[in-house]
């Protein structure tokens, strides 16, 4: 029979067991080792069957072990110790308490998932991970960080494969009360909660779900509640899925009603206001716009209240991709704002011009999120220095007139969460070596360039923790694949052979992501017949385990997992080839560890970042890939291959894919299996030993996520918040006006003659010329613009690369006709093609570029004459 409602029955624990509720609402357990041993002790079998969850675990275990265990002293201790040291670590001085300057006082950190724990399964992929490890570094800091999500019922898809290898979904139905979160609730005991204003009268109303990370609250919306009439219940349903209409309800709720549930948490727990608010990736740009009515309500207008908001916004893009933004239709936006929606008290133009692709290549009836986040960012930064670069000429088109370089997006590359994907081998290997407390600082703050003790761990000691991990790899390998086999129809008689499967002394390739096509799941299946001999060679074999989802709506995707299933079904390779389904963080922490080599070949440059290999750099992994995202910025031989890449302009695709797998196979066959297969005089592989010693030491304090989010607090976030608090009222109201006087005048803005004291195109170097402009300022005044004399070395289309811009001076009043003079030396001070051009930018103390108002004026041809191009 079937129950007709469900509800958790909690257990009443002991009053000496009452701290185990704490440790497990804390989803600090999640990685903390002691925590961990200390739950599996309370029922090692019930821990498993509970796949790591605390919150679980104490829901089955009896009320019988519970009374035993308030009698055992020897837990009771262990206990006490657990629960004081996450006392002290919640409530004690750490990094961010101990810097000097001005930082803010709270950031908030939106992001449409969180990867924090399995046991929280609010995350597809990359993006859900990072914004997981950027909440645990915080806390590990004691950055004072609020992040705002949204509560999936359902999650992201579990996935399952059909007996001819087709992707299924399904969609598991989570309960919160079963979840390690707990309700925001007011002082009353009534849950709190947040309201959107729908069109037609409707809302959408939601519930605050609050999750403890370390010592970062996760505040996570949920519109499945009474109060809301259908089609608002299923607005937080799945991650990822819906129309257009229901992506942008959930895009409106998370930033909207996101801001409005941090200022719920701050009234209600007296957390200090955020200062800077950061916006993971497009979809939760939202947040701006209700900032932005904050201060109309409070008296700004909304020019000014956008020039408020903007100072204290940092805008984080992660695709390199247009494909990857959410827009949308112009009227759909327009209809969920304005009078008889959200926001009603703001004009709904002011609102589709901050999205509106009205840019050169643009399309204007379409309003693109990540423009809005741009718009509403005075900081935007992409997740790697290639990333940064693809970024700035991806968007260049809101900064007409500058150059890809000169667009203000910067880039803070991506880091992983040391402790949380870190074998607890490699860990113990480490505390050996230095101490626990030690190793724990160096993968939680880092600050390091190298981590030097690793140089002292002996041979043997790295190769037998190698071979470990790896034998682990295989056990975990053969119960995934027979289950999955299970779940495909596969009776018990038909699996003996995966007893077989995998071999602990073999060199083990993973290759695990979401299966979108640039990320190219099949490139290693492109000549089967290579493959298949690395995979069987008789004295160099390798072995690979293949993870990965495509999204449910992606057939394309789907089609790639099913051929590569369909190889890895082959009796002939089936021992040495496997794909795990249903991808997730409980399979991604046995797997990394447990490779020699992590394979990652993209097409190049559309991998923004790609963290895995970060993760499995930690664990001691080898990673063979195409220079892409972090790999492109850090990548040295001493410590991984680089696969070449074939990503000139006019090369056909099909021809590129054959030729990247062609260089794919000759690093296996020349270099890679060579150099693992062979053996010192000790008898061990001291050459590939030192190659995993070279990883450890010069990758590992670079990928840490406590050097990203370091990054993000120095270079972002202070900033921000200095802009933020020297952003006054007036000061907004100041810089708004001074704004819309500089765009209507600047048509006027000219630069009408150039001259120089040079007397020929040639010149020696250190010689200082003597620059003079005369320009045109349509009404401004000098102080209102910069006038700038740009140089450098110049290509044969006299393009200047590398340049350096000087202020110019202005001398003097305006002569009659209204025109100024201004001056400056140029210092020659390169040898080679070298030339100049000036340029005006518009000029006031509060931007934070010269390029923030996309503005610029430049010598007409006419005025260019006689300047010249110099040192030719």
């Amino acid at each position: 029979m079937k129950a007709i409602r469900r509800f958790t029955v909690r257990p009443v624990l002991p009053e000496p067991l009452r701290p185990l509720s704490d440790l497990a609402r804390n989803l600090r357990w999640s990685w903390h080792a002691e925590t961990r041993d200390l739950f599996q002790s309370v029922d090692p079998e019930r821990w498993t069957a509970s796949e790591g969850d605390p919150v679980r675990l104490l829901g089955s275990v009896s009320a019988e072990r519970l009374a035993e265990l308030a009698e055992d002293s020897r837990f009771l201790r262990r206990l006490t110790e657990v629960a004081g040291d996450l006392a002290d670590y919640v409530g004690g001085d750490r990094w961010y308490q101990t810097q000097s300057g001005e930082l803010p006082a709270a950031v908030a950190y939106f992001s449409p998932e969180f990867g924090v724990t399995a046991a929280l399964p609010q995350y597809s992929g990359g993006l859900g991970i990072l914004a997981g490890d950027h909440l645990k570094s915080a806390s590990d800091l004691g950055v004072p960080l609020i992040g705002v999500g949204l509560l999936y019922r359902h999650g992201y898809f579990r996935q399952s494969l059909s007996r001819d290898g087709w992707q299924q979904e399904t969609y598991p139905v989570l309960d919160p009360n079963e979840l390690p979160v707990a309700l925001l609730r007011e002082e009353d005991g009534s849950p709190a909660q947040v309201s959107i204003a729908l069109p037609g009268g409707r809302s959408l109303r939601a519930r605050i779900w609050l999750a403890q990370v370390g010592r970062v609250p996760l505040l996570m919306l949920d519109s499945d509640v009474e109060e809301n009439d259908l089609g608002a219940r299923g607005v937080t349903d799945v991650l990822y899925g819906g129309g257009s209409e229901h992506r942008l309800l959930q895009e409106m709720l998370l930033g909207i009603g996101g801001v409005r549930a941090v200022r719920t948490y701050c009234r209600l727990t007296g957390h200090p206001d955020p200062e800077v608010f950061h916006t993971n990736e497009g979809h939760a740009g939202f947040l701006g716009l209700e900032r932005i009515a904050e201060l109309c309500d409070a008296g700004l207008d909304f020019d000014a209240g956008l020039e408020a908001v903007r100072a204290g916004t940092v805008f984080t893009t992660h695709t390199p991709v247009p494909a990857g933004i959410d827009r949308f239709d112009r009227e759909l936006v327009a209809t969920h704002f304005g009078p008889d929606a959200e926001l009603p008290r703001m004009d709904v133009g002011n609102i589709l011009r901050l999205g509106m692709e009205t840019y050169p290549g643009g399309e204007p009836n379409l309003f693109n999120m990540a423009v809005m986040g741009l718009r509403l960012g005075q900081r935007a930064n992409g997740v790697s220095l290639l990333h940064g670069q693809v970024s700035r000429e991806m968007f260049s088109g809101l900064w007409p007139g500058f150059d890809p370089e000169e667009v203000p997006i910067t880039s803070v590359t991506n880091g992983v969460h040391a402790p949380t994907w870190v074998a607890p081998e490699v860990f113990r290997l480490g505390a050996r070596q230095i101490g626990a407390q030690r190793t724990e600082d160096a993968m939680t703050v880092g600050g390091s360039d190298r981590w030097d003790a690793v140089a002292e761990i002996p041979d043997q000691d790295i190769w037998e923790l190698r071979r470990d991990l790896r034998e682990q790899l295989v056990v975990e390998v053969r119960e995934r694949l027979r289950a999955s086999w299970r779940q495909r129809g596969a009776g018990s008689a038909e699996l003996g052979w995966i007893d077989g499967v995998l071999d602990p002394d073999v060199l083990t390739i993973g290759f695990a992501r979401r299966v979108p096509s640039y990320k190219r799941l099949t490139l290693m299946l492109r000549d089967r017949d290579r493959l298949m001999d690395l995979l069987l060679h008789p004295d160099h074999p390798i072995q690979i385990v293949v993870a990965g989802k495509a999204h449910p709506a992606d057939d394309g995707g789907k089609r790639l997992v099913q051929e590569l299933v369909k190889f890895a079904d082959d009796p002939r390779v089936r021992h040495r080839i496997v794909f795990l389904p249903d991808y997730g963080m409980a399979m991604a922490q046995k797997l990394y560890p447990g490779c020699d080599i992590w394979l990652n070949n993209p097409l190049r440059p559309l991998e923004a970042c790609g963290t895995s290999g970060m993760k499995a750099a930690l664990n001691g992994c080898l990673n063979l890939s195409v220079l892409d995202g972090w790999w492109d910025e850090w990548f040295q031989p001493d410590f991984g291959w680089a696969i070449p890449t074939a990503d000139g302009t006019g090369t056909d695709p099909d021809h590129r894919d054959d030729v990247e797998a062609a260089a794919l196979y000759d690093l296996l066959e020349q270099r890679v299996t060579p150099r693992f297969y062979e053996r010192g005089q000790d008898g061990l592989p001291d050459r590939w030993i030192e190659m995993v010693r070279q990883t450890l030491t010069l990758l590992g304090p670079k990928v840490l996520a406590g050097r990203m989010v370091r990054e993000y607090v120095e270079r972002l976030y202070a900033p921000a918040a200095h802009a933020h608090r020297t952003m006054t009222p007036d000061a907004a109201r100041e810089l708004a006006a001074w704004k819309g006087r500089v765009r209507a005048a600047w048509h006027g803005v000219t630069v009408d003659h150039v001259e120089t004291s040079a007397a020929t195109a040639t010149a020696e170097l250190g010689t200082t010329l003597n620059l003079r402009v005369r320009v045109g300022l349509g009404g401004l005044a000098p102080d209102d613009v910069e006038v700038q004399a740009v140089s450098g070395r110049v290509d044969p289309e006299d393009r200047i690369g590398d340049a350096t811009s000087v202020p110019l001076k202005p001398v003097g009043g305006p002569d009659a006709e209204g025109h100024w003079l201004f001056e400056g030396p140029l210092a020659l001070d390169r040898t080679g093609p070298y030339g100049y051009t000036v340029r005006i930018l518009p000029a006031h103390r509060l931007l934070a570029s010269g390029a923030e108002l996309g503005l610029v004026a430049v010598p007409s041809e006419d005025a260019v004459e006689g300047a010249g191009v110099l040192m030719r």
